[in-house]
């Protein structure tokens, strides 16, 4: 079985800092690989979706670090509502992880579908803020 594509990298999404954008791809890519985990046979799926939805994990955590540290080095003035955005994403996240490992009902597809949307929201709504917020200092001349 090949492949599929569930969620693809636009340029519309792009935050124009370059190792932003590469995080972002990635995480789209972790969403594409976790879709297609569900596509298997449901043991192969549960082992791989396992295996996938751990190094989400991580990789979230690290992106939003860095995506952090880029906010609070140029004194975003909406940082802690962003880091808010973050935080109840990663509880949202660890919640549904913690119940699949627990067995509890759980359907992979929805989890899938429930990142893909967060995360081009989250890029398209909140991300562009501080895109906007970076283009303003740039424009003063104070960036």
């Amino acid at each position: 079985m090949r492949d599929e594509i569930f969620v693809e990298w636009e340029d519309r999404y792009s935050v124009g800092i370059p190792a932003i954008d590469r995080q972002h791809q990635e995480l789209l890519n972790l969403t594409n690989e976790l879709y297609n985990a569900c596509q298997l046979g449901d043991k192969a799926a549960r082992e791989h979706f396992r295996s996938v939805i751990h190094r989400a994990v991580e990789y979230v955590k690290f992106h939003f670090s860095a995506e952090e540290q880029i906010m609070e080095r140029i004194k975003y003035p909406e940082i802690v509502e962003h880091k808010k955005q973050h935080e109840s994403f990663v509880k949202t996240v660890l919640e549904n992880v913690g119940e699949f490992e627990n067995g509890k009902l759980f359907v992979p597809n929805t989890f899938v579908r429930f990142l893909k949307d967060w995360i081009l929201t989250h890029i398209a709504m909140s991300d562009q803020k501080y895109h906007s917020y970076i283009i303003e200092l740039k424009q003063r001349g104070v960036l």
